[in-house]
């Protein structure tokens, strides 16, 4: 791996943003055109850029910009890739695109959500969104993405399946930090039990890597670790 980006497969990239604590996607067509799957927080954007040029890509190569979820650290750059790009708005899930173009994050239920909201950099700039992702959807993205709806970290997050690779992209329903699969932060969800819920959704999909957003891929054995701790969790028998 190239220290920006890191190769999952044929077409496929991941983009540590902050470490391997954030990270976006990037997917290329046979033509060199992109698609970027989240942009980390307001300081990613120079990363992307860096790890883009790594393999010989420009962000105007970027057509297609995809939002897992309305919350900074996953649409901080977007605004400002977007003007570089040749993308006209952002893919959204449509019951987080409102927020999308807002500038504004999820609502979360935690005591000190309220306090997090108006921190520096929890905000982010409002960006337009050209289509309105639906469960179940395909997109023609190196091959197949399909779209997983998996609402409780925010109602419109989503998941992605990309059926060429055999790269699951969990988003925030389920982290790997430190190596440690886990929930996230409960007080930063909308809903957190429902986020449990739908995660279960990603014990019957088939995949072969799971790239998370928060924390390194796994590319052993990875569908029976993200299973076992489904099972492990209560949320699959």
């Amino acid at each position: 791996a190239m220290g920006g980006v890191v190769a999952l497969g044929k077409n496929v990239w991941r983009i540590p943003t902050a470490g391997d604590y954030i990270n976006s996607f990037v997917f290329a067509e046979d033509d060199g055109s992109l698609t970027l799957v989240d942009t980390g927080m307001f300081f990613a954007h120079k990363r992307i850029v860096s790890a883009l040029s790594q393999i010989g890509r420009h962000p105007y190569d970027i057509q297609r910009i995809i939002l897992t979820h309305a919350h900074s650290d996953h649409v901080g750059s977007a605004a400002k890739i977007l003007s570089q790009s040749s993308a006209r708005g952002a893919h959204v899930h449509a019951d987080d695109a409102a927020l999308v173009q807002a500038g504004k994050p999820a609502p979360a239920t935690g005591k000190l959500s309220r306090l997090f909201q108006h921190l520096p950099g929890m905000t982010y700039r409002p960006v337009p969104v050209v289509s309105e992702l639906v469960d179940g959807q395909e997109l023609s993205v190196a091959g197949t993405l399909r779209v997983l709806h998996t609402p409780g970290h925010t109602p419109g997050h989503v998941s992605l399946l990309h059926l060429d690779s055999g790269l699951l992209i969990t988003g925030d329903s389920i982290f790997n930090m430190n190596h440690k699969l886990s929930w996230p932060v409960a007080g930063v969800c909308t809903d957190f039990p429902l986020n449990r819920v739908t995660a279960a959704v990603l014990a019957d999909v088939d995949y072969t890597i799971a790239g998370f957003t928060h924390g390194p891929h796994i590319s052993d054995r990875a569908r029976e670790q993200v299973r076992g701790f489904l099972r492990h969790e209560g949320v699959v028998r």
